[in-house]
Order: structure tokens, then C-alpha cells, then sequence
């Protein structure tokens, strides 16, 4: 998905997984699943500053909602352990899982060959298509091709496959690569560049949350050539650790597809108009 070519995680000789024991505190208290994201990635994950009924405790202070914090609930109540989300930057995940800090990441990670030297992972737990964010009143937004956006100012995120499909746009003015996607809208909302390359969940929460602004998709012989397999998240664990592979995947299978489905879309309406 949208993290096809992220920094390759640090192999640490030796550490423990981040929840081998059971939490200070009362007796009888559960296991810890400590999960890594980015809590800054809408739909799949964000940050919020008060608590409601969706939204989980951060460690570190504050909360964070998303399709990627249901799926892991379900999982740490399938698992029966305590969940705790770790926020963190894209290119600490995979350190902080190698080094035992984090149990699991669940962000919309994409499995790939590179990745599976330091890490296994789950079956994918969210398919989606490439899309372009655009202005709506802008020149293109009847775009229905790649060809259309010739000459055009074109953003990724950075250390993500989104940045370097780009190139694959003619002609593109191939724009610096930002962190994260709501530093990407204000410089798309600015005029700075004239499209966003996206996964549709994160196109779509874009568009909700920002009315003026609008995705264009395209079919398949006229949009970007990719293997289905990168634009799929699946969750990772430490490389070796069978057992809580199997038991994530066990609890991964049990949430149906139009559960996952209607996680998703909610997720899209209720994603924060800044992110």
C-alpha cells in the first residue's frame, strides 16, 4: 500500500518482544500487545485529542482512531491482551520492531520482499486501488488518464512507493516528497503542486474531510502499473516469532470481510477535516 519502499528496518541481534510479561499492577492484570502506527495517516490512522468511543489511548499521551486502531482492538480482544498503541515515525516502526519495543505493526504496511528479511507478516488485511488527489475546481479534475497530468507538479510521501510511481506520470514535474499527508493537502490546497499520489481509502478521507478538493481513479490500462500486492497492508511481527504470528492471523481471519469493509468506510467519514 502506501508504504511499498520505506527504510529498511535495523536487524538487532537480540531483543525481547515489548510485551513478554504481564503488566505492572494488579494481580491478574493481561498481557500487553503493544502495536506501532503512525497515528498520523488517515483513514488508516490518526490523531485525536479527546477521547470518544472510537478512538484509543496513545502511550504517550493523547488518542488515536482509524481503521488500523479497530483492527487492532479486535485482535487484542480476540488475543484477550491489553492493547497499547505506540506513536511513532514511519521509519521507527521496523527498528522498534526488531527491537522487541513494539509486539506488532498495524499502519498500513505493505508486505514486501525487502520487509520479510526482518519481519513476517500476516495475510493482507486491506486491499485498495492508486488514485491522484486533486483540486476539484482545478484543470485536473476530469483527468482519466495518466497522460493528463503531463507536465503537471506531482507529490508523494516520502520513503513510500507513492513517491516513486510518480515517475511514472510524463513529463512530471516530480515534487519533494513530504512525511505525511496533511503537510501534502496544505501544499496541494496551496497551489504548491497540482496532485497527491494516494491509496482510494486515504483519496477518499481526503475528499470527506476537504470538501474542495476531489480523487480521480483511473482504469486500468490508463493509470499506474503496479502488482495488486502493493497496494495491500498486512500486519508484521518480528521475524521468527511464529507463535504470535499465528495467533494475530487466527484473529484476523475471524473479522469478516464486510466488517472490514464497513470499518473502512466509517473510518472515512470520521476522520478529522485536518488530516
Amino acid at each position: 500500500m502506501k508504504k511499498g519502499l520505506g527504510l529498511l528496518a535495523l536487524v538487532l541481534l537480540l531483543g525481547g518482544c515489548g510485551s513478554s510479561g504481564s503488566n505492572d499492577g494488579d494481580t491478574g492484570s493481561k498481557e500487553k500487545l503493544v502495536v506501532g502506527m503512525e497515528c498520523n495517516y488517515a483513514p488508516f490512522n490518526w490523531t485525536d485529542t479527546d477521547s470518544n468511543e472510537y478512538n484509543y489511548p496513545v502511550e504517550a499521551g493523547g488518542y488515536c482512531d482509524g481503521y488500523d486502531v479497530q483492527i487492532a482492538k479486535n485482535i487484542a480482544d480476540a488475543l484477550d491482551r491489553e492493547l497499547v498503541i505506540s506513536k511513532m515515525d514511519w521509519d521507527s516502526l521496523e527498528p522498534s520492531l526488531n527491537s522487541g519495543s513494539i509486539d506488532a505493526i498495524i499502519a498500513g504496511m505493505t508486505d514486501t520482499k525487502k520487509r520479510r528479511e526482518n519481519a513476517d507478516f500476516t495475510t493482507p488485511y486491506y486491499q485498495s486501488k492508486m488514485a491522484l488527489i486533486v483540486l476539484k475546481d482545478g484543470k485536473y479534475a476530469n483527468a482519466t488518464s495518466l497522460d493528463d497530468f503531463s507536465g503537471a507538479t506531482v507529490q508523494g510521501q516520502l520513503n513510500t512507493m507513492y513517491d516513486t510511481v510518480i515517475d511514472q506520470i510524463p513529463n512530471v514535474n516530480h515534487a519533494q516528497p513530504l512525511e505525511n499527508y496533511p503537510y501534502m493537502i496544505a501544499a496541494l490546497k496551496s497551489g504548491t503542486v497540482d496532485a497527491l499520489t494516494a491509496e482510494t481509502p486515504v483519496a477518499l478521507g481526503a475528499v470527506a474531510a476537504h470538501p474542495e478538493l476531489a480523487m480521480v481513479e483511473f482504469d486500468d490500462d490508463k493509470g499506474f502499473q503496479i502488482d495488486l500486492s502493493d497496494t495491500a497492508v498486512s500486519i508484521a511481527v518480528k521475524k521468527g516469532n511464529s507463535e504470535l504470528l499465528n495467533n494475530i492471523q487466527k484473529a484476523l481471519d475471524e473479522i469478516e470481510e464486510s466488517s472490514r469493509v464497513q470499518m473502512m468506510e466509517d473510518a472515512t467519514k470520521r476522520q478529522p477535516a485536518g488530516e
